[in-house]
């Protein structure tokens, strides 16, 4: 697991096969510490796309303790692992294809006795998505919900039922994910459900899913009889058949436990009757309630809180006071850094729990203070003692808001098909690309500065950071060829001395366009600002430019995005994404310092560029950003 781990870190899509599922044991610290937390912990710069195929399950005697185990539920407690079980030959291969093409581990768990059957299939092999529940069988009476092997056992016992009872029998296939929306629905229609399942009942899937419908109000108002689990107990898995087939779920069970579900029909309360036989007078409506909140009522005005110095580790009583980050007046989220302290172990940056304004600061930079001390202080705009407090004050309000009552909304079956994100053009372009991203900061000073003094000349007309950027990008290009190439669909690499660039615009629905500036490098600066203002609006207007642009300017800094990884499209050779300004520590001879930077995160096509040519742009770029001034031709344009 740790080679496929690695494999799948470095490009590839490997695919290794476990004898059997029983086995992983010895491989857990690989599945629990790097499969499964890589994506998340490199902020996805990093992806794990690998597919470890394993047989899984039991219903084959004699295989007890190391090969009769489903052992499905302790896969499925870590997050960023796909887990697929198939019940048939289809659905197998189908999965299959879906997890090779995943950007994340899957473990595909295949029933042993799968492998010993033979099945024939009339129809072409189709891709089956992760997480697709698939309805067996439609009912109205009760539902049942298996995978894996407990499907075969679930068909047989809707043979032995009678034809009285409509039993709607739904495979999940996958159980992480999930199909929730497909059960839930089915469930809402029967108003019974009957989860079957192979592995162990303690933290079982199957609790899984009964808790989830269970904790559905909407859903448990309108079950008739309580959710039923047909599960192996938490027992071993004998040697002896008998030991096995007594633990498994079997066909007896599934008809009895259906059976018990459906016997339980919706009782009805009678009208009560007076002594006189009349029927009382029907009680009066009553009023529609009145929200009443157990908290105090809040003064019209907020508080002030102080900031204090934590607790940083054990035995350190004092600090420096190495940065203040916030100014008097300023506005403070929440997890705002505000100050930065250092101890003889590290820098640590203080953070807000208050939302407000920053009010005076009672210490100064290089002062040492103690632990506990009070720093200064923030005006909040509720009187909440922490951040638990004003969650709780915000969710009161916006319970306050809500109608006083309303009648009850008969459910309705909501639509979740959409466009792909990406079209299928751009995905099969992608798939020729040999992606590779590299990160670096430069800081932002002189872009600021030269922002600011635009402004103050050139009003609403001065350049924005987005066109310096820009420009300095374009500089960098003009003297690295391969950032000046474009990679053709013949596989043709050809660079040009005139050269596009282009910038990703973000559309309504979550739609990306590309805004071309033709002959950017031919551009002088007053033609440069103007040609890319008009640019981005005829884009966002719905015009479509003719993509040859080697390279793409993306930026999420609206979102306080700081970095991520782009991907590239052909016939662009890199992606470069600009990061939102934000506060890092700097070497200053012996001591660090906190600077504003940005991050530049570049992902190239490797086919073109290696590493160290695009680390020498991507430096180019940085050190043009942190020189940056306006060209004297013009610092506006009207």
């Amino acid at each position: 697991m740790g080679v496929a781990c690695g494999l799948a870190s470095y490009g590839k899509r490997p695919v290794f096969e476990l004898q059997f599922v029983d086995f992983i044991n010895p491989g857990w610290n690989q599945l629990a510490t790097n499969l499964s937390t890589l994506r998340w912990r490199s902020f996805g710069t990093w992806t794990c796309p690998l597919v470890i195929y394993a047989p899984y399950g039991a219903y084959l005697p004699g295989g007890s303790l190391w090969h009769s185990q489903a052992n499905e539920a302790p896969l499925a407690h870590y997050p960023g692992i796909h887990i697929a079980i198939p019940s048939n030959p289809e659905d197998a291969a189908g999965l299959l294809w879906s997890a090779m093409h995943a950007e994340d581990p899957t473990f595909i768990l295949l029933p042993k006795h799968l492998l010993w059957a033979e099945h024939e299939s009339a129809e072409p092999l189709r891709p089956v998505s992760l997480g697709k529940a698939r309805l067996h069988r439609a009912g109205a009476d009760v539902t049942v919900v298996a995978w894996g092997n407990t499907m075969e056992k679930s068909i047989e016992a809707l043979a032995k039922l009678s034809d009285k009872t409509s039993v709607e029998l739904i495979d999940l296939r996958s159980i992480a994910p999930w199909d929730r929306e497909a059960i839930e629905d089915s469930v809402r229609k029967t108003g019974r459900l009957v989860v079957v399942q192979e592995d162990t009942e303690n933290c079982s899937v199957g609790q899984m899913i009964i808790s989830h419908i269970a904790g559905q109000a909407e859903l448990w108002e309108a079950m008739i009889s309580p959710p039923i689990l047909v599960s192996k107990g938490n027992v071993m898995i004998g040697y002896n058949p008998i030991y096995e087939y007594a633990a498994l779920p079997d066909v007896e069970r599934i008809v009895r436990a259906i059976e018990r579900s459906v016997s339980v029909a919706q009782q009805r309360v009678a009208a009560a009757v007076s002594a006189t036989g009349e029927k009382p007078a029907p009680a009066a409506k009553p009023a529609a309630p009145v929200k009443t909140s157990t908290r105090p009522p809040r003064p019209a005005t907020g508080g002030t809180r102080k900031i204090v110095v934590p607790i940083m580790g054990e035995g350190i009583r004092s600090a420096k006071v190495v940065a203040l980050l916030k100014k008097p007046g300023d506005r403070i989220e929440f997890d705002d850094s505000l100050c930065e302290v250092e101890t003889d172990k590290a820098v640590y940056p203080i953070e807000s729990s208050f939302a407000g304004i920053m009010g005076e600061w009672k210490t100064a930079v290089d002062e040492t203070v103690e632990i506990g001390q009070e720093l200064g202080t923030i005006l909040t705009e509720s009187e909440g003692d922490d951040l638990a407090e004003q969650l709780e004050a915000a969710a009161e309000v916006s319970a306050d808001e809500e109608p006083a009552s309303a009648p009850p909304a008969s459910p309705v079956k909501r639509e979740t098909s959409r466009e792909p994100a990406l079209s299928a053009t751009i995905t099969r372009k992608l798939g020729r690309v040999v992606p590779a991203n590299l990160q670096i900061d430069a800081r932002w000073d002189a872009i600021r500065e030269a922002r600011a003094a635009a402004k103050k000349s050139g009003g609403k007309n001065a350049p924005s950071p987005s066109v310096m950027v820009a420009w300095a990008v374009v500089r960098a290009m003009e003297n690295h060829p391969a950032f000046r190439a474009l990679m053709l669909d013949d596989d043709r690499i050809v660079e040009s001395e005139d050269f596009d660039l282009g910038m990703a615009v973000t559309m309504e629905d979550d739609r990306l366009a590309t805004a071309v500036i033709t002959k950017a490098n031919k551009l002088a600066w007053p033609e440069f600002v103007k040609r890319y203002n008009e640019t981005v609006e005829a884009t966002r207007g719905g015009r479509v430019d003719a993509m040859n642009a080697p390279l793409v300017i993306s930026s999420l800094g609206a979102f306080g995005v700081k970095a991520a990884a782009p991907i590239v499209v052909p016939p662009s050779v890199g992606t470069l994404f600009v990061g939102s300004a934000h506060h890092e520590l700097s070497p200053n001879g012996k001591k660090a310092q906190s600077v504003e930077v940005i991050t530049l995160s570049l992902t190239f096509d490797h086919r073109v560029v290696n590493g160290a040519g695009a680390a020498n742009f991507v430096h180019a770029i940085k050190g043009l950003i942190e020189g940056f001034q306006v060209p004297a031709a013009a610092a506006s344009v009207g």
